[in-house]
């Protein structure tokens, strides 16, 4: 096993509502997307996001897609026009998110390995 970042096998979008904020994962390739299940957990997210995660987080499952949605409550403080933590937004929690570690096979090819090699063929 190798250790590796979630940005290598999925993507985020994000969004803001309120006082919450949901960040959806998306598998680049659909066949990834039991790495996704496996590893990326409440507990995992819980732990990322650390001290600023002072609501519930639920995770939702999109198999159709190789998706994941997880709705953070009350990590806005008070809602993105109130705060002066500009860095807990929707778009820097996404970022944040890409950031998580994920261990894959020895043979994973990473998507910035792929990409590589692909712009050189």
């Amino acid at each position: 096993m190798k250790r590796t970042t979630l940005r290598e096998i999925a993507h985020s979008r994000s969004g803001e509502k309120g006082n919450h904020s949901n960040v959806s994962v998306i598998a680049y390739e659909l066949a990834d997307y039991p790495i996704l299940l496996q590893q990326v957990t409440v507990a995992a997210v819980e732990k990322l996001y650390g001290p600023i995660t002072k609501g519930s987080i639920t995770r939702y499952e999109v198999p159709s897609i190789g998706a994941l949605n997880f709705v953070l409550e009350d990590v806005l403080e008070g809602g993105r026009s109130r705060t002066l933590a500009f860095e807990e937004s929707g778009k820097a929690l996404s970022s944040l998110m890409m950031t998580m570690p994920m261990s894959v096979s020895d043979s994973y090819i990473e998507r910035s390995t792929h990409m590589l090699k692909k712009d050189t063929q």
